[in-house]
């Protein structure tokens, strides 16, 4: 199947994901609503950041359907596929990260920097590595953990489809990876290293060892989809049973009891089950709904001209939503809300504020953090990402390179 067959089917799994990053949005402050709700909506509204679980088992699909047929161990390939991995996830992470510690260097946010030396911290945070540390992993931008989770998955894509090619049997491959970071916990947990694969919860949860296995639900559906095709004989909707399943994982996490020291039910034995597993699955189903059927209306909200352009923004929504662009934005939000008082105290009335709820609040701080998306996107990843796939970086790049036409590989 060409790419080209699967054309028309990727502005809805572009949609998929504003979809993952307004979750995970959600999930940090949903708390802003506790008031009016119950003990229960509040735990369920918690559980939202399974947004990470969406964009990990994408990855997986967009990376094998992209390069399973036509990988190579050689050096050239692997450069040129770096050299797109690079161009996709790097400059606009350096550029934010370069912005979260000028943010330090005023602030002084001890959360920061994880008790490291800043200069150690932002090192740590540039190349990735504060993510095999426990007491790092929310450092610089703190949801950017996640990241290290995907250039894991990068640097080991090659080498996964390799295997499964020579060995068949790539189900087991999760299994030993996984195995391989509980053998790497049972080593270092007792070792005092910023948490370095320190404990179990961390390693399922916060590294490419424990969450593989969502890579690996997207690669697999990709591999079937390559071999059957986009046609199917029965008219059966997966992608409404994948929706609906999605939540009831969330739901699942969200009655499970929450651990002394942890925040969540994602965190429990049975919610990492859930979480890594059972979710990665319901995912996978809902995926392969919007890939292989037409007219659902959750494709055609998905596939919405403005729902695809936030799509391609989502990767800097996330990379802002929470820490220091948040924080001066809600601080400018304040700031205005007092300047009306003070209006209205000149003036002698008792007004309301536009600005007084909180609640509405975070709507215009959605609002602004998209804005400020869209235009970072516009005019900074999407030129840089352009410039970078045509320059002779890692590799002299052709005239024409027949990747950066690649309508799947945009979508990743």
């Amino acid at each position: 199947m060409s790419q080209k067959t699967l054309q028309n089917y990727i502005p809805a799994l572009t949609g998929v994901r504003a979809l993952a990053a307004y979750l995970v949005f959600i999930s940090h402050f949903g708390y802003v609503f506790d008031e009016y709700l119950p003990q229960s909506g509040q735990r369920f509204f918690r559980e939202f950041h399974i947004g990470v679980t969406i964009f990990f088992v994408l990855s997986g699909f967009l990376i094998a359907f992209r390069y399973y047929d036509s990988f190579s161990l050689d050096k050239l390939w692997f450069k040129k596929y770096l050299k797109n991995r690079v161009a996709r996830i790097y400059p606009m992470y350096s550029i934010l990260t370069i912005g979260a510690f000028i943010y330090y260097a005023f602030t002084h946010i001890p959360a920061m920097v994880g008790g490291l030396q800043p200069v150690v911290a932002f090192i740590m945070n540039i190349v990735f590595l504060r993510g095999f540390f426990d007491g790092l992993k929310f450092t610089g931008i703190a949801q950017g953990w996640s990241l290290t989770v995907e250039e894991c998955f990068y640097f080991s894509a090659p080498f996964m489809f390799y295997f499964a090619k020579k060995y068949g049997k790539s189900w087991l491959q999760p299994f030993v990876i996984t195995g391989t970071g509980a053998l790497l916990v049972l080593i270092f947990r007792n070792v005092n290293f910023y948490g370095f694969f320190g404990n179990f919860t961390f390693m399922m949860l916060f590294t490419f060892l424990g969450r593989c296995f969502e890579f690996f639900a997207g690669i697999l559906l990709a591999l079937y989809i390559k071999k059957n095709g986009l046609v199917r004989t029965n008219k059966f909707k997966f992608t409404y049973l994948g929706f609906v399943l999605i939540f009831v994982c969330i739901w699942i996490m969200s009655i499970l009891p929450i651990l002394p020291g942890n925040e969540f039910g994602q965190q429990h034995p049975l919610g990492i089950i859930t979480n890594n597993y059972l979710l990665a699955v319901s995912i996978t189903i809902f995926f392969y709904g919007l890939i292989t059927e037409n007219g659902t209306i959750l494709k055609g909200i998905l596939a919405n001209k403005f729902v695809e352009l936030l799509g391609k923004s989502s990767y800097i929504f996330y990379l802002i939503h929470l820490g220091y662009m948040y924080n001066m934005l809600n601080f400018s939000v304040n700031w205005l809300n007092d300047a009306v008082f003070n209006l209205y105290d000149k003036w002698g009335v008792d007004w309301i504020s536009p600005f007084q709820y909180e609640q509405l609040n975070l709507l215009y701080l959605f609002i602004a953090l998209n804005g400020i998306a869209i235009l970072l996107f516009k005019n900074i990843e999407e030129p840089v990402n352009h410039y970078i796939r045509q320059s002779d970086f890692l590799v002299k790049n052709p005239k024409r390179n027949p990747d950066n036409d690649s309508t799947l590989l945009k979508a990743n």
